[in-house]
């Protein structure tokens, strides 16, 4: 039988990522967003809204995939409000698809917010965890949409009898326009708008941030972890961390950046200065710069998502992942991180989106 994905959240960098890895391994893809995107020659678009079960059913009434992939969430005031609407998109969805009985397998991504906090408590004193972060570790005693999510999963695999990973990445690296995590496009942009004024490529987190280990998660190599987890019976039902598979310190490769751009770096300076706020009046200016340069993309809140990457680099404590399970079931894929950011901007300005 003809693998046939379903990839929740196909526009996003993950579900994008995912897409483009599956058509080049043969599979048959539908991608389901709002506002599905047509550029990826061979992806089917599924126009469906995940908080509402008949726009599900309507769409997918054609739609019999053997594995779902979930790359999607929603942002949310709260914490409370972030449980109640995400875990009904997850259940919505498999609700949905359940009575095709051909589902095999179910895949969500989810973060290492699952380790650090979800957003009203990230990182915060009494949750940090002992690093590297390993899948092991106990759910914190505090609400997380991360854990309503899986619940979601698990429960429906129980009903339904299909199998499941959960994917657990740091931060994903990897090119998607309207992204509300997207660290790489974020500091291509500011590194592009600090060319532009002669303004210094300022870090602008933490101490711990800057002088500790670090990893993240490029797209490409998330895509292929999901599949081998998807594909790989001994790699079923588990929840797994993924990062590229090196470290680095923020104060080696702020510098790297830096030069890529042709910028001035400063580094920590003793004072956390939040990018969101660095950049908060930039708006006119992009869309200046999108005019001069004739870039795609003209509004910068569909570019840079600066709030996350604050919440990134601002964090007490160093952070990095655990790979061993991974490793130990097969999974070997490398990626050099410094590659994985240059391989990121040399795509953005290919494709118009950065000068």
């Amino acid at each position: 039988m003809q693998k046939k994905a379903l990839v929740v959240g196909a526009s996003g960098i993950t579900g994008s990522n995912l897409a483009e890895r599956l058509l080049t391994e043969g599979w048959i893809v539908y991608g389901l967003a709002r506002s599905p995107g047509t550029e990826l020659e061979g992806l089917i678009p599924v126009a469906a809204d995940l908080l509402r079960m008949d726009s599900l059913n309507t769409a997918l009434s054609d739609v019999n995939p053997t594995h779902v992939f979930i790359t999607s969430w929603m942002r949310n005031e709260t914490e409370a409000e972030n449980i109640r609407v995400n875990s009904l998109m997850v259940r919505n969805l498999l609700d949905a698809v359940s009575p095709k009985k051909t589902v095999q397998h179910v895949a969500l991504v989810t973060g290492l917010k699952h380790y650090l906090g979800p957003f009203e408590a990230y990182a915060k004193e009494g949750t940090l965890p002992i690093t590297p972060v390993r899948e092991e570790h106990p759910r914190l005693p505090i609400e997380n949409f991360y854990y309503a999510q899986e619940d979601e999963v698990y429960a429906a695999a129980e009903r339904d009898g299909f199998t499941w990973s959960i994917h657990r990445p740091h931060s994903v690296i990897g090119k998607a326009v309207g992204n509300m995590m997207n660290m790489g496009t974020t500091l291509a942009v500011y590194a592009s708008i600090c060319k532009e004024t002669g303004r210094p490529f300022q870090f602008p987190g933490s101490d711990a941030q800057w002088n500790g280990l670090s990893d993240v998660t490029d797209a490409r190599v998330l895509a292929k972890h999901m599949i081998w987890a998807s594909t790989t019976e001994a790699a079923q039902n588990q929840a797994f961390n993924v990062a590229n598979g090196d470290v680095f310190r923020w104060s080696w490769l702020w510098q790297q950046i830096a030069d890529w751009f042709g910028v001035d770096a400063n580094g920590f300076d003793g004072t956390v200065r939040p990018l969101e706020a660095a950049i908060a009046h930039d708006g006119t200016l992009w869309h200046e710069m999108a005019t001069k340069y004739q870039l795609k993309e003209s509004q910068l809140d569909r570019l840079a998502s600066a709030w996350h990457t604050d919440l990134d680099l601002g964090r007490p404590i160093e952070v990095m992942t655990d790979m061993a399970k991974s490793r130990k079931l097969g999974f070997t894929v490398y990626q050099d991180t410094r590659d994985s950011f240059f391989d990121l901007f040399t795509r953005l300005r290919e494709e118009k989106l950065i000068p």
